[in-house]
């Protein structure tokens, strides 16, 4: 049994918050500054953080072991299992000419190049995003960003930066699902607040997709096309959460942002208009609807799978044990629930896009032995992103079981009245470290709640706060910068792509900061439910 202890460098909560961020202060040098490969980076950093556990924490080696398998197997299953699937149906897709048919599709709505890395990074993928997760809208639509005819580390930029404002209600609200579970704060309010903060970056988000891509005069240019997505995401996500379904509030602003764009582009065209080449392939309506199947199989399944009875039905075969070998308590001499793993093998969102998949074999007429080829085919393309995946989830958990995450976050707490400034870079270091706002949740949502008690701020802003932060760090995360330079045959060019990002992460970071710091007063204080 290992006791967590929070100031193990001579009794020190600075001294120790300092060496508890060597893990992750030495990966983002090695990204940003060396430019070395995610996998190579992550590899290391691991390394210095099972040193940095034996050697400042008194963490035997044997439990620092065991911690990092079982945040390589979280890796795999179910966040990289959700990757590999999702995109076997976009490879089965490029194979049948389907991807192609419903790339020109997208073409059709607008000539403008801009206006289409709009809806494709940013609408459709946040309908991807309220549908996996996970990594899965950055893979597909980086891919489909490049075949416009934007440069590889363009399309991996916009992918990234349009992966925000959805995230804190992706995969159905699992982020929030997973903070309600370990806060006991209502999910509703949860869901509420996180309404009341993400929207607004939603509105801003559109604009600076096309300043990445064509600069202020093409900002100026599509402003109004660029503003009624962003504020049409914005009002229905807020619509959503607050008086519909938190689960379903990022399908619901998705297709209403993307409806919203297409009926204004029938009436108003961009000036400058930067047009992608022009097909002269026409398409039947018979291949239009086949091109979109494997998405509307995909959202059918989810859709189904919700469903009370066959929820309970998929569930009954999951699987709850905790790690062999490992026991953990935290400074109390609770025992700490990251030890347990969770194999739902038939609800897990990746397992449900395999099933997707195979329903989509006969329905875009595949040969099934071509299908079980491109299958095989994903996993040999994603070689480099899982390693790094499985790395990096053993970082966040060799410092979540020693005690280095807890030491940070406590160390971050001490702020006082001025904490709820502070609050949403807990968010954004947790997910930037994990890839995932729900990792993130989960390493620091209960520490959120107690700090916000102990200042004097409410609860639930300060819950909501992490997850809203957190969306900022996903841009950033190693594991999104490798799946996205896999998805763009980039793989080892992470850190150019890291140093594209950053800013927009930073920049959206302090307004998100300071948004939640003017709630927690009486200016914005009308904001909280």
């Amino acid at each position: 049994m290992y006791q967590q202890v929070l100031d193990p460098l001579f009794g020190s909560l600075g001294l120790s918050a300092l060496a508890a961020a060597l893990p992750l202060l030495v990966l983002f040098v090695l990204l940003g500054v060396v430019r070395m490969a995610a996998w190579k980076a992550s590899l290391i950093s691991l390394l210095v953080a099972l040193v940095v556990a034996v050697l400042v924490y008194p963490m035997p080696v044997g439990p620092a072991v065991l911690s990092a398998t079982l945040g390589a197997a979280f890796g795999f299953f179910p966040i990289l299992w959700i990757v590999i699937n999702a995109i076997w149906v976009y490879n089965m897709t490029v194979t049948t000419g389907h991807f192609a048919v419903l790339q020109r599709s997208f073409s059709r709505v607008s000539g403008d190049r801009r206006i289409q890395a709009v809806i494709i990074a940013f609408c459709f993928g946040a309908l991807l995003e309220a549908l996996a997760g996970f990594g899965t809208p950055v893979a597909i639509t980086t891919v489909m960003l490049l075949a416009l005819g934007i440069s590889p580390i363009t399309a991996a930029v916009v992918a990234l930066v349009a992966n925000t404002a959805p995230v804190a209600f992706g995969a159905l609200a699992s982020p929030l699902v997973t903070l309600a579970s370990v806060t006991d704060l209502p999910l509703a309010e949860l869901g509420a607040m996180t309404g009341r903060q993400t929207p607004l970056l939603a509105v801003f988000v559109p604009i600076v997709l096309v300043g990445i891509l064509d600069g202020m005069k093409g900002v100026r240019q599509t402003l109004p096309a660029t503003l009624t997505c962003g504020i049409t995401f914005a009002l229905a996500q807020f619509v959503a959460a607050n008086y519909i379904s938190v689960p379903l509030t990022d399908i619901i602003a998705s297709l209403v942002a993307a409806g919203a764009t297409v009926l204004l582009l029938k009436v108003w065209t961009p000036a400058g208009a930067d047009e992608s080449e022009a097909s002269a392939e026409t398409d039947s309506r018979g291949q239009v609807a086949r091109s979109y199947l494997p998405y509307l199989i995909i959202i059918a399944v989810f859709v189904v799978a919700q469903l009370g009875p066959v929820n309970d039905l998929l569930d009954a075969v999951t699987v709850k044990f905790n790690w062999p070998g490992l026991q953990i308590t935290d400074v109390s001499g609770e025992e700490l629930s990251l030890t347990e793993f969770k194999f739902n093998w038939l609800t897990s969102a990746g397992s449900l896009l395999l099933i997707a998949g195979a329903l989509s074999i006969p329905a875009i007429r595949i040969d099934p032995r071509r299908a079980v080829e491109r299958y095989l085919s994903t996993y040999a393309q994603l070689k480099w992103p899982i390693v790094t995946v499985m790395s990096v989830l053993a970082i966040a958990y060799v410092m979540n079981a020693s005690g280095q995450t807890a030491t940070l976050g406590s160390w971050m707490a001490g702020a006082g009245g001025v904490f709820a400034l502070i609050s949403p870079i807990l968010g954004w270091l947790g997910t930037a470290v994990t890839g995932s706002d729900t990792s993130s949740n989960s390493l620091f949502g209960a520490l959120q709640v107690a700090a916000a008690n102990k200042v004097g701020i409410d609860p639930t802003l300060a819950a909501a706060a992490n997850g809203s932060g957190g969306v900022l760090g996903k841009m950033i995360s190693p594991q999104n910068l490798a799946i996205a330079a896999g998805a763009v045959g980039m793989s080892g060019k992470e850190g150019d792509i890291f140093r594209r990002v950053l800013p927009w992460s930073l920049v959206f970071l302090v307004a998100m900061c300071v948004l939640a710091y003017l709630q927690s007063l009486p200016v914005l204080a009308w904001m909280v439910p």
